[in-house]
Order: structure tokens, then C-alpha cells, then sequence
């Protein structure tokens, strides 16, 4: 296998799945017989991971949704992701964690004030997490921009990953450079799409020698290292048993004596002039017409096999926008006579918000005197208007499906602490973003839209804004 470095990385994520109201994940009955979806998939694949000690070789990034779930509710399985970042540090003098975005969004469709927080959010989580600084950030769908690398380079972040139709010149390499403007420039890494397409969807999981055979092929073509990257759900929940494998190539990788398992931070860090790329802007891991999947029909769907419309997706985006526009001048009305510093206090967010305790005492301390239970709904209303665009909302086919009921539900909960600080306010926001949801079409054959999931969901009753399981 030459003397090639090789880099295994495993995206970890789940959409969030907490009622907003209670902060308790939902019953779901279509993870029968687990609870919920979090508690399936951490049987099926973190906690056998975490175990076996997988995390110490494994790169990886944490979503920090997740994260907050597994440190509430599986507190060994979220230790084990923390001690294989410690293992490899000690190893390797760098981490195998990365960073992400703390709400999973698409980026290039944000705003920059949008951008700089979710990456200022996602990299205090991590400091605050693994105890150290990220030098290299996921990005969510890798969708990308150069808008977004230059929030990421203005934030410090030396690095991400890319596919290499994400780039108009992929390196010699796979480790190249993006200028951008003032003189900054971020290193892109860019992962092997055969190898890493072959282990996401299966066929290299289906012989014991398959998969290394490949890995064997790939890093003898002469190239410095060689990465793959698929969702960390593969190994186990995808594909049952891929966890075990994962585990075993690992153990051949090491065993072949030589190639080493390395992490994209210190291969950078070994690394000398890096050759200028060229972006292809925006584009995506997961949708063929750039990032057109999270705000158009553009034909990706999960189950093509199914007939199904996306003419929903551009109604839902533009009504939960005009949503956050209205309550970003409601919070920019209300907050200066209830927080001390509201512009700090929404960047400081993301020391506290992937803390299970939540935000009681963070707003204790924001809050101008007497105005604690003020200052705790609009700390909830910000995060719950950033939680509104988690794109997972899109990736599916229905805008009554569980994801996408989710964000409606962020959108109730922002509203509903809205009312109590503004109720003609909230009223009318809501009023208009019922109507605006009326324009995207449900495929679900009992509704007719996403205002109907929306009134199902979060207007059980004349007044009512809390939904039954609340």
C-alpha cells in the first residue's frame, strides 16, 4: 500500500427530534422497537462504534444536535466520540474531530450574519465538547459557496472536505488551496468519490475483502493519502454489520505495516505550498443541480421508485424566510429593553445551547433586571428561527413528513414565545405564514398542504399553540 496515509471519515448526524416545548424527543413509531429513531441508531451503530473503540482511528464530525441528545441521553457513547479525539491527538499530535455548523443548514442559501453564526455556534460547541480548538469544519450536505469559506477562514478554520466534482480542478493529491478575498485562503481536502460511493451504498460492505482490496488499489496509485467520506450511519444502521467491518479494516489497514490511519489535521500540518483550486459554486454532496434539493424540484428525491412532486420545497423555504424576517425585527424591537447585549448574547449562544441543561441560566445572565423569563423567550426565539432551516426538512419527499413537521414545529414554538411578549405581533406573523404555507402542496393523500400539517400539528384548539404531547 505504499507509504499513503489513509483517512477514514464518518459524518455523524440525525435531524433534531425534540418537541420543542418539552425538549424530549418524540415517540416514532417507525423505529419500533426502539422509542425513537436516536435510540435505534445509536444501538445500531454508536454505541457498537464507541465500544470498540473505533473513534480513535475513525475521522469524524459530531453534529451538534446529535451531540446534545447522545451527552443527555447516552452519556458513555458520547464519551467514546470524545476520548477517540483525545487517542488520536495523543497519537498524532491532531484530532480526528471536526467541527460543523451547529444547526445542520445549507449554507450558500443563508445569509452571511446567517453563516457566521451557525459556524461561531458549532465551533464554542466543540471547544466547549473536545476541549480544544477545530481546525477543520464539516460542512453540512458539504454544500458549499465561497461566500461560506470565507465566513470559515474569518473564523479561523483551516480546512474542509469536498468532492471532487466540487472543485473545477481537482489536485494532484486530493489537498489543495482556495484563495479568497483579503488575502485569506482555506485548504480543501477532497475525498476519493469511488471508494467513498462504494462503501455508502454498499457494495464494498458485501465481502470481508472487498473493501481493503480497494483501499489497497487506491492508496498504491502514488498519491499521499487517500480519504473517503460517507455518512458515520453507514456502519451499522444502513448496512447491518458494516460496523463490524469498518472495525476490521481498520485492524488490517494497521496491521499491513505500511500505511498509517491518519486524520486530515495532521496531514495538513505536514504538508507544504499547497496548488490553487478553482470552486464550483454553490454544490453539494447530495443533489445533482448544486443545491437546488433544499429550494426547488429539481428531481432528487429519496425514493425515486415513488411518485411523488417537490413543488413544495420553494413555498416552504420562502414562507419560513418571510417567517424569520418578521421575527428578526420582532426580536430586534424587543431585546435592547430586556438583554444587556443582544447582539453578543446571540452570538454567545453557542457556549450554552448544546448544553442538555439548556438556557435558564445563560439567561439569567443576559437579562436586564426583572426580565429573566423575557430574555429566556427571546433567547429561545433566536435559537428556534435558526433550528426553522435544518435541511433536513428538504431531503425528503413529503412537507408532511416527520422532518419537515419538525421545523414547522421550531416555527410554532418561535411564535408561541413571541406571543408572550407580543401577542398582536405574533398573531399577525402567524397569520401570514399559515397563508404562505397554503402554496406548498402535501404528496401525503390526507392533506392538502403544509398549512394543513401546520394547523394538525400546532392548532389543536381555538388559542392552542402546544401540541398534544407537550
Amino acid at each position: 500500500m505504499g507509504q499513503a496515509t489513509v483517512v477514514l471519515h464518518g459524518h455523524f448526524y440525525q435531524p433534531p427530534r425534540e418537541n420543542p416545548w418539552t425538549d424530549r424527543v418524540r415517540s416514532e413509531p417507525s423505529a419500533t422497537p426502539f422509542e425513537n429513531w436516536n435510540e435505534r441508531i445509536t444501538a445500531e451503530c454508536y454505541e457498537p462504534l464507541a465500544r470498540a473503540g473505533a473513534f480513535d482511528w475513525l475521522s469524524f464530525d459530531l453534529g451538534p444536535t446529535l451531540a446534545r441528545w447522545l451527552e443527555g441521553e447516552r452519556r458513555d457513547v458520547h464519551e467514546g466520540f470524545v476520548r477517540g479525539d483525545r487517542a488520536s491527538r495523543e497519537r498524532l499530535g491532531y484530532g480526528n474531530a471536526l467541527a460543523q455548523p451547529y444547526h445542520h443548514i445549507i449554507l450558500p442559501l443563508a445569509s452571511r450574519r446567517e453563516k457566521k453564526a451557525e459556524v461561531r455556534w458549532g465551533l464554542r460547541d466543540f471547544e466547549r465538547r473536545f476541549g480544544r480548538r477545530a481546525e477543520g469544519m464539516w460542512l453540512p450536505e458539504t454544500a458549499v459557496d465561497m461566500a461560506t469559506l470565507e465566513v470559515l477562514a474569518e473564523e479561523d478554520v483551516a480546512f474542509t472536505v469536498l468532492g471532487a466534482h466540487q472543485v473545477a480542478d481537482p489536485p494532484n493529491g486530493g489537498l489543495g488551496r482556495v484563495r479568497l478575498g483579503g488575502g485569506r485562503e482555506i485548504a480543501v481536502f477532497v475525498y476519493d468519490g469511488a471508494l467513498s460511493h462504494g462503501v455508502a451504498f454498499g457494495a464494498l460492505l458485501e465481502g470481508r475483502e472487498a473493501w481493503f482490496a480497494e483501499l489497497r488499489a487506491a492508496a498504491g496509485r502514488g498519491a499521499p493519502f487517500v480519504a473517503l467520506a460517507t455518512d458515520g450511519e453507514t456502519f451499522g444502521h444502513h448496512h447491518r454489520g458494516a460496523d463490524r467491518t469498518l472495525v476490521e479494516v481498520i485492524s488490517r489497514v494497521r496491521e499491513s505495516g505500511d500505511a498509517e490511519v491518519g486524520n486530515f489535521a495532521s496531514i495538513l500540518a505536514r504538508s507544504g505550498e499547497l496548488p490553487a483550486v478553482t470552486l464550483n459554486e454553490p454544490s453539494s454532496w447530495s443533489c445533482a443541480h448544486g443545491i437546488e434539493r433544499w429550494r426547488s424540484a429539481c428531481g432528487c428525491r429519496l425514493a425515486p421508485h415513488i411518485d411523488s412532486q417537490q413543488r413544495w420545497r420553494g413555498p416552504l423555504r420562502e414562507a419560513l424566510e418571510t417567517l424569520a424576517a418578521g421575527l428578526d425585527e420582532a426580536f430586534a424591537t424587543l431585546a435592547p429593553g430586556r438583554l444587556w447585549e443582544p447582539r453578543q448574547t446571540v452570538a454567545a449562544l453557542g457556549d450554552v445551547l448544546g448544553d442538555p441543561s439548556g438556557l435558564g441560566n445563560f439567561a439569567i445572565e443576559a437579562a436586564r433586571e426583572g426580565c429573566r423569563d423575557e430574555a429566556l423567550s427571546l433567547l429561545e426565539l433566536a435559537r428556534d428561527r435558526a433550528a426553522m432551516f435544518t435541511s433536513c426538512a428538504w431531503f425528503f419527499d413529503d412537507v408532511a413528513g416527520i422532518e419537515a413537521t419538525q421545523v414547522l414545529g421550531y416555527a410554532a414554538h418561535a411564535l408561541d414565545r413571541l406571543r408572550r411578549l407580543a401577542p398582536e405581533r405574533a398573531e399577525a406573523l402567524e397569520t401570514a405564514f399559515v397563508a404562505d404555507l397554503a402554496r406548498a402542496p402535501a404528496n401525503d393523500a390526507d392533506l392538502a398542504d403544509a398549512a394543513e400539517v401546520y394547523e394538525r400539528e400546532f392548532k389543536s384548539g381555538a388559542g392552542a399553540r402546544i401540541p398534544a404531547d407537550a
